[in-house]
């Protein structure tokens, strides 16, 4: 099996960018950006309003946001369902119509959330369709991210494949400065007692104008090349599959080292967006409003640097760069939160911006490598089971993890100790993934022609 690789080119070059790629990247994003709004809006709110909305009273401080928690990680759960039926839908009928489908699925969703009764309305019915409704937002975000990034992968040249491909990445901040903003509008203007009534549904129904504003824009790109030329190859020859089963087999190291790359990136953001929300609300005493302002900043920092990193991984590769972000990962923890306790806003700031860095060397070239790790025909299964199954166990469980934590021990110690373990995690799986800069994603057709030619399938 031979899979051609150039290491020697560079990012940035927009003399190769191909026809079209910048209104597929603005449609990837904009898709992403509306979907991760709404998702994101949920895990702020889970903080901020559901704790003391759909719940009953507690305690503890942290007793009812750990069981606004617990229905967060229910669109986790619902995550890898989601990549599993629309990678697989995906392979086989092509990236744009999953895209829609998603987009649309999400925005209704969120809207009904914003329409929910409350707990003192309708008792425990309020949580149940809280529940429910957040598992079918988790199935869409779900099968979205597979889609976005790999509309772009498989339209971008491969000496600036991890640049472009990051652009749908930096749509997830983007999306959460969308949420951050209409959220601190909101507190901003209103007074906690009518925030807390209707003020937070707002921010819900707004969804359904970004919505509408994203699925436009998807209508207006098509998949790429090599995709129709691989869906055509396997019309042409029915032994050819696709999906989960078939990307197990043939690509288990490709799924598994995804999964490993994916854990301390996965908990170390859950942990800078939204843990970091809960200490300063509740250890630190931090004004709620300030909070989203110093969220705002960081967003908007992180927005920023997501496609400069992408360009470094195009230019030195995207193991060394993913490994500076793993080994950085692990020390985060022990000074963020010491200077989150100094309650000095500039401090608070800096913590969630190195943070958020930090975690960009490491989320910024996974489209990328995930991309280059399968055959175009399994590709949409192989990077959303890789990236959506580790969420259970990563991002799900890391806010749960980290109150609970702060619930008994009432320190950020074991916090810290927990992220600098995932880091050693994800460590291994850098270490034992192979170098994909400059690699042509023909190539890897061409290779795994070539096996299931030696299998005796074609």
């Amino acid at each position: 099996m031979t899979i051609h690789n150039d290491p020697t080119t560079t990012g940035g070059d927009s003399d190769s960018v191909p026809t079209g790629l910048r209104r597929v990247v603005a449609a990837s994003m904009a898709g992403t950006v509306v979907e991760w709004y709404e998702f994101f809006l949920y895990g702020t709110a889970a903080t901020l309003v559901f704790n003391k909305v759909f719940f009953p009273a507690t305690d503890t401080a942290y007793g009812a946001i750990f069981a606004a928690f617990l229905t967060y990680a229910v669109g986790f759960i619902a995550r890898p369902l989601g990549g599993v039926v629309f990678g697989h839908i995906g392979d086989k009928h092509g990236r744009k119509k999953l895209l829609q489908f998603a987009i649309l699925l999400v925005g209704v969703v969120t809207f009904l959330m914003g329409c929910l009764p409350t707990y003192a309305q309708i008792g425990i019915w309020a949580p149940v369709l809280l529940v429910v409704l957040r598992f079918l937002q988790g199935f869409a975000v779900g099968g979205e991210w597979g889609g976005a990034v790999l509309l772009v992968a498989e339209h971008s040249p491969k000496s600036n494949r991890a640049f472009w491909a990051s652009w749908p990445q930096a749509a997830v901040p983007l999306g959460n400065m969308l949420a951050t903003v209409v959220l601190w509008a909101l507190t901003a203007t209103l007074t906690e007692e009518a925030f807390l009534s209707w003020g937070w549904r707002v921010a819900f129904w707004l969804s359904a104008v970004v919505v509408l504003i994203g699925y436009y824009i998807r209508t207006k790109v098509s998949d790429a090349p090599i995709f129709v030329e691989a869906q055509q190859e396997v019309e042409r020859v029915k032994a050819v599959s696709y999906g989960v089963i078939e990307v197990l087999k043939r690509y288990p190291r490709g799924v598994f080292t995804a999964m490993g790359l994916r854990f301390a990136e996965n908990i170390m953001y859950y942990l800078v967006v939204i843990v970091s929300i809960t200490y300063l609300k509740v250890q630190v005493g931090v004004d709620t409003n300030a909070i989203l302002r110093y969220m705002l900043v960081a967003h908007a920092v992180h927005f920023a640097v997501i496609p400069l990193i992408g360009k470094l991984a195009d230019r030195h590769g995207r193991k060394p760069v993913y490994l500076v972000g793993t080994v950085l990962a692990s020390t985060w923890g022990f000074f963020a939160f010491p200077m989150m306790d100094t309650a000095n806003y500039l401090l608070i700031i800096a913590a969630i911006v190195i943070g958020l860095v930090i975690h960009a060397l490491m989320y910024s070239p996974q489209p990328a490598i995930m991309a280059e790790m399968f055959p175009t025909r399994m590709r949409y299964s192989g990077v959303s089971l890789g990236y959506q199954v580790t969420s259970i166990v990563a991002g799900s469980a890391a806010p749960l993890i980290a109150v609970k934590l702060l619930e008994i021990y009432d320190s950020w110690v074991p916090i810290a100790i927990y992220l600098a373990v995932a880091a050693a995690i994800t460590l291994i799986a850098v270490l034992f993934m192979r170098e994909t800069n400059g690699v042509d994603l023909e190539s890897i057709d061409e290779a795994d022609r070539e096996e299931l030619a030696k299998a005796g399938v074609v």
